[in-house]
C-alpha cells in the first residue's frame, strides 16, 4: 500500500479533513494535498511526525511491506501490528506472547532488542482464520 492510500485510509478512519490534518501535524494543506495525491511523499522524519501527530505508532507509514511482498512467499514473516490488529489484540499483549512462547505460530528472540518472527502460514491455520483473498500464502483452499 502506498503511503497516500495509507495516509486517506487512516484520515478516514480518524475522520479527519486535510485542513484539521495540517493543523494537527503543523504541515502545509497544499504539502498534504501532494502527498495525498501521490505526487510527492515526506521524507522518514516527516511520516514520522505525522505518525505521531494522529495517534499511530511512528513507524505506521514506514514498515509495512506491500502485498505483493506478502503474496510471494508461503513462510512469510507477518508484521506484528498486522497480526494484532486480525487478533483484535494490541501490539504489546502479541510481543509479550511470543517473547513468551505462547503462540506456535511465532517466536522471539533478545539480542540487543527483540526480534520477532510470525509464520503467516501457521498463523492462520492455528488461529482458524480465513485467509483474506488478497493474501495467498501457500495454503490450499476447498473448493
Amino acid at each position: 500500500m502506498s503511503f497516500a492510500e495509507k495516509l486517506k485510509q487512516l484520515m478516514d478512519e480518524l475522520k479527519l479533513s486535510q485542513t484539521r490534518l495540517s493543523e494537527l501535524t503543523g504541515i502545509g494543506k497544499s504539502s498534504i494535498c501532494q502527498y495525498l495525491s501521490g505526487k510527492n511523499e515526506p521524507s522518514e522524519k516527516r511520516k514520522r511526525q505525522m505518525a505521531r501527530a494522529l495517534g499511530v505508532q511512528e513507524n505506521y507509514f514506514i514498515e509495512f511491506p506491500p502485498v505483493t511482498e506478502i503474496t510471494s512467499d508461503p513462510l512469510v514473516n507477518l508484521p506484528i501490528p498486522l497480526v494484532a490488529k486480525i487478533m483484535r489484540k494490541s501490539k504489546g499483549w502479541v510481543e509479550e506472547g511470543l517473547q513468551q512462547g505462547c503462540f506456535p505460530w511465532g517466536y522471539a528472540v533478545k539480542m540487543k532488542k527483540w526480534s520477532y518472527w510470525i509464520n503467516g502460514k501457521k498463523f492462520f491455520e492455528h488461529e482458524g482464520l480465513t485467509i483474506p483473498s488478497e493474501i495467498n500464502l501457500g495454503i490450499e483452499r476447498e473448493v
